[in-house]
């Protein structure tokens, strides 16, 4: 829990105290708008936004918990938890990073390298990626028995092996992420008959731009033709340089096994890898455009109800109270102060009279076009 609450307040730049009491009364039952309002001195007087950031980063944290237990039964129940490897595990608050470490213990369907390793073709794989075998032909012919018709059929299934082993390795993913990240396109085009249906998302028919200048309105309106089925929406990279990238990692030698990792990495990347990483940066462009949007409409909704009600008035405010007095205050038509005191005409101090007098007085030294009355304590009196 401690360690929640200072990896809370470095996120939010809130003191650890401040957290803890707001955790605390969250963990009582306490709600968002009831803290904000009538815990101030609790947490130091945090606003409803920042108490429902503070629980919100708390439930992403319990959330990584939950995922890390799952990950460490699930790869200490297949025999394979390493002190190293938990440890690592443990350590990471990245979702992210925690599933690139899970991915290659992540129990999997029936994949092409899964049927591949049925067939006794993993350790062939494992000869490729030595890339030192130089009669490559003669040793995959020793797999061609049971299910493996002939030598390609054995060489292909070590190469699907090899391809899921390129989309497992986190160097590999983190290098594709850092492409998509620097020079990713999304595109769109309309679905072939849907023209007419499409007409007011008539701007992205063919539709090309650097994703990290796609603005967020933009990026929402793609999307919501895309769930509508008119546009067809792709992000992806430089091709050619991605595969580059990932073949400087895996291909270290100049021979036939070598020829084979490389076919194996290029189908790794336009098979698993390139799908993978695009449908992350979908989901997490989407999730920053929303956040954007939210932003633009809250600061949107923030000016028109801060926008005075009567216009340019002058006004006397009351805020009403009993045994505080009420407090009055005066201002011009832009909303400057130009005075304020308190008047008593409730018990226990029961100045009606002095009160009217002075608010009298009021009105007609400011020329004061409306009064505005706080509708709490005191304010039907």
């Amino acid at each position: 829990m401690e360690l929640f609450h200072k990896m809370i307040s470095a996120a939010l730049n809130i003191s650890e105290k401040q957290v803890s009491n707001t955790l605390n009364l969250l963990k009582d039952g306490a709600t968002i708008p009831f803290i904000s309002r009538y815990r101030k001195e609790a947490t130091g007087g945090l606003d409803e936004v920042q108490v429902e950031n503070i629980k919100n980063q708390y439930d992403k944290l319990c959330e990584i918990v939950k995922r890390k237990e799952t990950i460490l039964t699930t790869i200490n129940e297949q025999s394979k938890l390493t002190a190293e490897l938990q440890k690592r595990i443990e350590s990471t608050w990245d979702t992210t990073e925690l599933e690139d470490i899970y991915l290659p213990y992540k129990p999997k369907r029936k994949t092409r390298a899964e049927v591949a390793r049925q067939k006794g073709l993993e350790p062939l794989a494992m000869v490729l990626m030595l890339q030192r075998e130089n009669n490559l032909d003669v040793k995959a012919a020793t797999f061609v028995k049971g299910d493996v018709k002939d030598v390609e059929d054995a060489l292909k299934g070590a190469r699907d092996i090899i391809a899921e082993q390129v989309n497992e390795d986190e160097r590999a993913r983190n290098a594709i992420r850092n492409q998509f990240n620097r020079q990713a396109i999304i595109s769109a085009k309309v679905v072939k008959g849907k023209e007419e249906e499409a007409a007011k998302y008539r701007d992205y028919f063919d539709f090309s731009e650097p994703l990290k200048r796609c603005t967020s309105h933009r990026l929402l309106a793609i999307r919501r033709a895309e769930a509508e089925g008119l546009l067809k929406v792709s992000i992806t990279p430089d091709d050619e340089e991605c595969i580059e990238r990932l073949e400087r990692q895996f291909v270290r030698s100049n021979n036939e096994c070598a020829r084979q990792v490389a076919e194996a990495v290029q189908d790794s990347y336009k098979r698993l890898l390139k799908p993978s990483i695009e449908t992350e940066f979908a989901t997490m462009t989407k999730e920053k455009a929303d956040e954007e949007a939210i932003r633009v409409f809250a600061e949107n909704l923030r000016q028109l109800l801060l926008a005075p009600p009567l216009g340019q008035k002058r006004v006397l405010g009351i805020d009403p109270g009993f045994r505080t007095g009420c407090k009055v205050v005066c201002m011009d038509a832009q909303g400057n102060l130009l005075h304020n005191e308190n008047i008593y005409p409730h018990p226990p101090v029961d100045k009606k009279k002095e009160a009217a007098a002075k608010l009298r007085k009021m009105v007609e030294a400011y020329q004061i076009d409306a009064i505005a009355i706080g509708n709490g304590t005191a304010s039907r009196e």
